[in-house]
């Protein structure tokens, strides 16, 4: 399964690789990636992911979801 989410407040790499470590963590997700021009984060899960935990996971890392799909 693969979701979307629009992150706000990154500005760097090290935004990127804080984000992408945090997700990564969360039990269930299988891949990550981040866009940093675009803001975009896809993650791809096994399917039992809920997206609060992915909002919390970047939250976490010091940023917040714009939106989510």
């Amino acid at each position: 399964m693969t979701s979307t989410y629009t992150v706000t407040g990154m500005t760097c790499g090290h935004c990127v690789s804080s984000v992408s470590e945090e997700v990564g963590a969360v039990a269930g997700v299988t891949d990550v990636r981040v866009d940093l021009a675009s803001g975009l984060l896809t993650v791809e899960t096994d399917g039992g992911v809920d997206d609060a935990a992915i909002v919390a996971a970047v939250r976490e890392a010091g940023y917040d979801v714009a939106s989510a799909s």
